[in-house]
């Protein structure tokens, strides 16, 4: 299938994806749910090598929402130990691999124990050519209200007016403001719906659902989901007329 120049012309630096289905894979092998999780958290590093092979500079992932404490306590535990382990055990790989590591996310919740981890692994892989983002105890609707509070705090001390709070101001305080902007939302599971996940940040960007179950969705299928963004027109606003008119003038 031939691509449209237009299409085919999308840049692609920031990825986030839903990681969903770790649960349902391991009932349909007749297993504990923490066994999904465990495969799950082996397709990361699939999946982060495709992203990089595609030119990708930055990849969000969103590995424990702030209605996840609603689970079981059992469950909450385990998957905090794989996060914690997960980070003991791949920050300096992914240091050695040009890999940097950010966590985004209220950690007010966190044990001593995960906070340390969450720094060090910071601090091991704090630069490098493409950035892996682990969101934890993340919510869009936390992250929209924490830059707001924020700015709040700042114009009630007259640090700033009420007329500096713009979209801009507000966007300089989520918690992604250094990164690229988000281009592609992924979900796996074959559910249809976003989870309060990066809320401000996905106002633009191209929404992809797949059926695969997360320990399903490997390097492969990320490259589907990849060339399937390159063949869409993003208009930001403009007609399809437009942006040919545009690319002609090129």
């Amino acid at each position: 299938m031939s691509v449209n120049p237009i299409e085919s012309a999308n840049p692609l630096r920031h990825v986030a994806i839903i990681m969903d289905g770790n649960n349902r894979w391991a009932e349909q092998r007749g297993r504990q749910g923490i066994t999904g999780h465990r495969a799950g958290v082996e397709r990361i590093r699939d999946v982060l090598r495709a992203c990089r092979e595609e030119g990708v500079d930055a990849l969000t992932l969103f590995a424990f929402s702030s209605e996840n404490w609603r689970r079981p306590p059992k469950e909450v535990e385990a998957l905090m130990g794989l996060f914690y382990n997960y980070l003991k055990k791949e920050a300096r790989k992914l240091a050695e691999e040009g890999v940097a590591i950010r966590v985004i996310g209220n950690r007010a919740r966190f044990s001593k124990k995960l906070l340390s981890a969450i720094e060090e692994a910071e601090s091991i892989a704090s630069s490098g050519e493409a950035t892996l983002i682990i969101a934890a105890d993340y919510g869009g609707c936390w992250d929209i209200t924490q830059s707001a509070k924020s700015l709040a705090e700042d114009a009630i001390a007259g640090r700033i007016s009420l007329d500096d709070i713009t979209e801009q101001a507000i966007g300089s305080r989520i918690s992604t403001s250094s990164l690229p902007p988000l281009d592609l939302l992924i979900r796996t599971g074959g559910e249809y719906r976003i989870s309060n996940f990066l809320l401000w940040q996905a106002a633009y960007a191209e929404l992809y659902f797949s059926e695969l179950l997360w320990p399903e969705f490997d390097g492969v299928a990320m490259k589907t989901a990849i060339e399937d963004f390159r063949r869409r027109q993003r208009r930001f606003g403009k007609t399809g007329a437009q942006l040919a008119n545009e690319a002609a003038r090129a």
